[in-house]
């Protein structure tokens, strides 16, 4: 890579990173939450995985909810997804454990698919022995970490699968690019997520690989042949978001596979609506939606 624009590379993802923070703050800055957390390590391997867990309730009845944060693979963290997380909890009484997994470009693909799975596989396994829970998780994520969320439960070791109960995706990014989907073209500008955006976003986390490669397909869940594996899902899509016609044909996918799937969505949303702009009305909504699906799960 050339020096100037290895340079305006880092700048430009500095800049992003920073940005996501200052959005992701304003739009909660009027919320607030009593539920604790902590900062935790996940000692997977080959690398421990950082985390926050946030302690809603001591019931042992209720599953646990991995939280895979969204951000391009590139821009988002703990803190972006913070007031969320609470949220969520507040509304779901669930205990939450948010992953603090790889970002691009300092580690391209698969290293934010492989610190997910090696997390979540884990505490499959060892629940109990973090937070008071039934043993149970329900997987959850948002653009690029709904992406890595439905990836992980794809690629579970089947005797772990069955302990998975339910997949939370809002507005996820499903295939690459290529793929040429409308909404790549008809909401390519007018919203923050921008069709170029997400251009830059796959280009920066695949690297040097090819989105044809076959290592890299494990990165596009719209093209597995496993989705009848799936657990119950609920899926968002908001009109506003250059990836809004893969997540309804996801969710069609997966229905169409066998798989227990509510679909919504938010005709008059962007993306990044339900984690970013704060308790808006559609976020009360969504949260209500939430609601009532885990209902379903957890019974």
């Amino acid at each position: 890579m050339e020096p100037n624009k290895g340079l305006s590379q880092t700048l430009r993802v500095l800049g992003m990173r920073k940005f996501y923070r200052f959005i992701s703050a304003w739009g909660w800055r009027r919320w607030s939450s009593s539920v604790t957390f902590a900062d935790v390590q996940i000692p997977c391997e080959p690398l421990s995985v950082g985390a926050r867990l946030y302690s809603l309730q001591q019931s042992e009845e209720k599953p646990l909810i991995v939280y895979i944060h969204g951000g391009g693979w590139v821009m988002g963290d703990l803190e972006t997804h913070h007031s969320f997380c609470m949220a969520l909890g507040e509304a779901s009484t669930c205990n939450i454990i948010a992953l603090d997994y790889r970002l691009a470009p300092e580690h391209a693909f698969p290293a934010a698919h492989d610190d997910c799975l090696a997390a979540t596989s884990w505490l499959l396994d060892h629940a109990r022995d973090i937070v008071p829970c039934n043993g149970k998780l329900i997987i959850a994520g948002d653009s690029a970490g709904g992406n890595l969320a439905t990836c992980t439960t794809l690629e579970l070791d089947a005797k772990l699968r069955d302990k998975v109960i339910g997949q939370l995706l809002i507005y996820p990014a499903t295939d690459h690019y290529s793929a040429g989907t409308g909404s790549y073209v008809v909401k390519a500008k007018g919203q923050l997520l921008t069709s170029s955006m997400m251009l830059w976003f796959w280009d920066t986390y695949l690297g040097s690989a090819s989105s044809t490669e076959p290592m890299t397909q494990r990165a596009f869940p719209a093209r597995s042949e496993s989705l009848a594996e799936q657990p119950p899902t609920l899926l968002i899509t908001a009109e506003g978001d250059p990836l809004r016609d893969e997540g309804r044909a996801y969710a069609e996918a997966l229905e169409n596979a066998g798989v227990a799937t509510s679909y919504h969505h938010f005709a008059n949303a962007d993306h990044g609506f339900a984690c970013s702009e704060g308790p808006t009305a559609d976020h009360v909504l969504f949260i209500n939606q939430c609601r009532t699906w885990l209902e379903t799960v957890t019974a």
